[in-house]
């Protein structure tokens, strides 16, 4: 009864007077927007008045609030409200305080009405036959290849999937989740969905196997994590079920029922289904999808459907499996309590499709879900599409009850079709949709794909080398995720100007994981730079080759640790042809002066390296804080592409062998990080100008606000190069909102209290210290660091039982134990020695802690020994002796080193906090941001480093560092100007070079 029925009865309606100006919202957005309240919140608002009293009790509402800030596993209390009091420690009693629930007359809902009777409804009566699929028993393979994959869904007796929206991530005991299953009454229930049930419950693998029929997976050549979940065990009550859907990265599933029934629903691709509305972000090509639970749309949606207009649809009873093709929507609804296991896969019939879903832009995905979404041509205003060229997001419009689908399929089930003639799931008419100018390594990545960019790109690798017959499809696949075509032609152009041999067939994709394309040659590696647009491109490829050449003229180590450089230039297409301009890094070539990315005041003349370390600096402050796109966006100077030719090296990077590879050769390892990031911080600097600066220098020379930072008595202490360090910082110091954006595992409660742990002045981080004379200095010194020391930036190479021992003492300074091959094992056995430390692009010159960070959660995985093993290599203090003893302006916390590196993660552009959580599981129960530091970084609190050193000058080099001993031995201080090495033990004592510089 409506409330107007209720006036005619003489009965008074409440609502307007208890809801005052809010009368005027229908029932459901005041529902919704009291989603967004605290419980405690809502709790307060029942008691304002009788509807607010009813609105504020309803279950759907408290089941929203309960879920939506629950973290970890969840106790059911025998009502939501009761688990969401429990949650904010309030006694329900206390809630109540002995009163029985209050009713009032006067006010009816009709949506209120339907969402109770959806609670309680069961499904015992509903009458469904068996549908229109038919049943198939001893499919064989050729049969299901030619009549069913990727055309039409299949029955059969085996399966896998469904699929539940949720804002967290849930978890519950069985034993919770069964006295749950018997009491609860909620609209959409929960259910079981777990894709980990294979490690929490080995014992249930035991009886799993594959279907005959779905054997093939292409995503088995990927390991571990890497991985995207593919199997879930599915349990759910009465009521529950997946709501309308497209299966992830456009895979196709099986699901096999094992108790229970399941009622289905399916249509083809392309469709737009009554009640459902789309929407494709125009940024990443997010894909969302607003649609009602499977019961209400069974319930409301599905009786007004034409005959013609109706799914497919079928019962599902124990002992059969379904088979979804890629591309179809379909809708699970329980009939009774049901148990199902159920797996996604790629095979030779839809891995086109995926690799199309992977690929850049919005407009192809919108094709692929919606039909013609993205199609600007031939809409008239009856069709169920509606282009809004304003909204950043697209619709599909929702039909109104009774209103007919103008572009519904026909009834005939077995050719695929979408919402409007014409439409075909085919990959050329979808391809069509691609947008041209976006490119795999510089657009967003779209955080509804299935695995991440980098992900893809090892995956079409690793597909390529490890299934040859197949390398046409796979070629296809590339092309279309990639671009593969493009950058196949520039290797080749490449090539040929270097009189480099063709590219074999095995070399023809970018190999792995890297941010951009590289290519293995037999004796040399090409990378072209592409990532961010052709700007970042310059800076790293200029900075890359500035280092190399500083390593030649100071004669450095790290330089035998260092890929060769063998050639450079700028490849760029001009009139449809391609041509090549040889590059040192120096000076600026005619085809990058026309692009007008070197600033106006920027003295080229008077600086030979216009793309070097301190002009990257000044771009990234540019830039520092804003989305990453690509920097140019001109046609001209996107289709400009540096590139770099690198010697091979022989053996495997770390990240293939973390799994395989000794404790000791891991400890060798650390040695190794730990001798070379002292070879690398104590490289002399490039001579620092203010003029490169001069878009800044106004700023530079005067106090910086806002809390940037806060005055600093004697301010000329504080050298520039940190000025601008600090400065960049700043500008990245809203990181809150990146931070929710990330989402899981980084807990909520401790984003909330982010703003609160960082400095409110990033300069306190220098270790700002008063000397005896009562100034103020900075304790810390400004070096170059690599920024990206990874598990696939370290080259590792085998070595004999006796040629390890030799070669690592000889050359990498490794630290053995004594045995023979570091491991124990017989002679003979292979071990793994570091060779060299690749990707030099990242460059920066900034605080040496920043080289520990990947190190130590990549490399080591957060494992403290083999830290502490790097450190004792290292042997450079990660602050001055001077300021050790000192008090540090600012407080204790600024005199932790722990502090300082867990700020440095929080304020990091990648995902640096989803690593550690990942690592550190149990700290997403952290209350505290210091509970986290301690737990990850309190191991650098130990280190005391080693005060006291001799300066170092290296040959020819106008810039002092500081050498420290690399043992316990005595130094004999030779003079200011003059290069030592610690020799190596070979059992024969001392051994010390000198190189003077004069």
């Amino acid at each position: 009864m409506e409330n107007s029925e209720a006036h005619a009865l003489g009965l008074t309606d409440r609502r307007p007077a208890a809801l005052g100006n809010f009368r005027v919202l229908p029932d459901d957005l005041i529902c919704d927007i009291l989603e967004y309240l605290s419980p405690r919140d809502v709790a307060r608002l029942a008691c304002v008045s009788s509807v607010m009293y009813i609105l504020c009790n309803e279950e759907p509402l408290w089941m929203s609030l309960c879920l939506g800030k629950v973290n970890g596993p969840l106790q059911y209390k025998g009502s939501w409200k009761k688990t969401a009091l429990h949650l904010e420690n309030v006694p329900y009693e206390c809630d109540e305080a002995g009163r029985k629930p209050l009713y009032f007359d006067g006010f009816n809902s009709l949506f209120l009405y339907r969402r109770l009777y959806r609670c309680h409804t069961t499904l015992d009566g509903f009458s469904f036959d068996d549908g229109n699929v038919a049943r198939t028993k001893n499919l064989a393979m050729e049969d299901f290849c030619r009549d069913y994959d990727g055309k039409k869904p299949k029955y059969g007796d085996t399966a896998f999937i469904i699929s539940q929206k949720s804002a967290r991530k849930v978890s519950m005991k069985f034993k919770d989740y069964v006295s749950y299953l018997k009491i609860q009454h909620d609209e959409d229930p929960l259910y079981i969905f777990d894709h980990k049930f294979g490690e929490v419950a080995p014992a249930l693998l035991k009886d799993y196997s594959l279907p005959c029929l779905f054997q093939e997976d292409f995503f088995d050549v990927l390991d571990g994590d890497k991985r995207p979940p593919f199997r879930w065990l599915i349990i759910g009550p009465q009521r529950s079920g997946a709501s309308w859907h497209v299966d992830p990265a456009l895979t196709s599933a099986w699901n096999t029922l094992l108790v229970g029934r399941k009622r289905w629903a399916l249509y083809p691709p392309g469709r737009v289904l009554l009640g459902v509305t789309v929407h494709v972000n125009e940024e990443d090509g997010d894909v969302n999808i607003e649609t009602p639970s499977s019961l209400q749309w069974w319930l409301d949606f599905y009786p007004l459907l034409a005959d013609e207009d109706k799914p497919i649809e079928c019962t599902q009873v124990p002992g059969e499996t379904i088979f979804v093709p890629s591309g179809w929507w379909h809708c699970v609804l329980n009939l009774e309590p049901s148990i199902a296991v159920t797996q996604n896969f790629v095979n030779p019939k839809n891995f086109e499709f995926v690799c199309l879903d992977m690929a850049p832009g919005y407009r192809h995905k919108g094709v692929c879900r919606a039909g013609l979404l993205a199609h600007e041509e031939g809409i008239s205003e009856n069709d169920p599409i509606i282009s809004d060229p304003i909204r950043k997001k697209k619709r599909v419009r929702t039909l109104e009850p009774g209103e007919k689908n103008a572009g519904a399929a026909s009834n005939d089930h077995n050719v695929p079709q979408g919402s409007y003639q014409g439409f075909s799931y085919d990959i050329n008419f979808l391809a069509m949709y691609l947008d041209k100018e976006r490119d795999h390594y510089n657009s967003p990545w779209s955080s509804g794909n299935c695995i991440g960019q980098r992900e893809m790109r090892e995956w079409l690798f690793k597909l390529w080398c490890g299934k040859p017959g197949m390398r046409d499809l796979i070629w296809k696949g590339a092309c279309l995720a990639l671009n593969a075509g493009r950058w196949s032609e520039c290797l080749a152009e490449i090539c040929a100007f270097h009189n480099l041999p063709s590219p074999a067939e095995d070399e023809r994709l970018p190999v792995g994981t890297g941010s951009n394309p590289v290519y293995l040659l037999s004796d040399c590696v090409v990378k072209i730079f592409v990532e961010e647009g052709l700007e970042t491109s310059l800076y790293g490829l200029g900075t890359e080759l500035e280092f190399y050449n500083l390593l030649c003229k100071v004669n450095c180590p790290l330089k035998n640790h260092m890929p060769d450089v063998l050639e450079s230039g700028i490849i760029y297409l001009e009139n449809g042809v391609y041509r090549i301009v040889p590059w040192d890094g120096n000076m600026v070539p005619d085809v990058i002066a026309r692009c007008n990315l070197i600033p106006e005041k920027f003295d080229v003349d008077g600086c030979p390296c216009p793309f070097g370390v301190w002009s990257k600096k000044q771009f990234n402050y540019r830039r520092a804080g804003m989305p990453i796109h690509e920097t140019v966006s001109s046609p001209e100077c996107s289709r400009i592409w540096p590139y770099l030719i690198t010697k091979r090296c022989k053996g495997k990077i770390y990240a293939e062998l973390r799994d395989t590879i000794s404790l000791e050769d891991a400890l060798n390892l650390a040695s190794f990080l730990g001798e070379q990031l002292r070879n690398l911080h104590l490289l002399p600097r490039p001579p620092f100008s203010v003029s490169t600066f001069s878009d800044i220098e106004p700023e530079i020379d005067m106090p910086l606000s806002n809390g940037c930072m806060e005055a600093v008595p004697d301010k000329s202490k504080i050298p520039a190069e940190w000025n601008i360090f600090i400065r960049t910082l700043m500008r990245k110091k809203d990181v809150s909102s990146r931070l929710v954006k990330w989402g899981d595992p980084i807990p909520a409660t401790l984003i909330e209290k982010v703003d609160e742990y960082l400095p409110d002045d990033f300069a306190k981080l220098l270790h700002i210290f008063e000397d005896e004379n009562g100034l103020n200095k900075v304790g810390k010194v400004c070096s170059w660091i690599h920024s990206d020391i990874m598990d696939d930036n370290i080259h590792m190479e085998p070595c004999g039982a006796n040629s390890c021992l030799i070669e690592n003492t000889k050359d990498n300074g490794l630290v053995t134990n004594g045995s023979v091959n570091g491991n124990g094992n017989s002679a003979g056995t292979e071990s793994w020695r570091p060779s060299h430390i690749l990707d030099f692009s990242d460059l920066s010159i900034g605080d040496p802690i920043f080289d520990i960070i990947p190190i130590y959660l990549d490399i080591f995985r957060g494992d403290t020994h083999l830290l502490k093993r790097l450190l004792e290599s290292y042997k450079v203090p990660l602050v001055s002796g001077e300021s050790q003893n000192k008090s540090v302006k600012g407080g204790d916390k600024f005199g932790r080193l722990s502090y300082h590196a867990m700020c440095y993660c929080i304020m990091h552009e990648e995902n640096v906090l989803g690593a550690i959580f990942s690592i550190w599981s149990e700290l997403k129960t952290a209350k505290t941001w210091e509970e986290v530091e301690q737990a990850v970084w309190g191991e650098l609190n130990n280190y005391k480093g080693f005060p006291g050193g001799c300066p170092l000058v290296y040959p020819r080099a106008r810039s002092c560092c500081w050498l420290y001993p690399t043992w316990e031995g005595n130094w004999t201080q030779l003079g200011m100007c003059c290069l030592l090495e610690r020799g190596r033990a070979h059992g024969q004592g001392l051994q010390v070079r000198v190189a003077w510089s004069g």
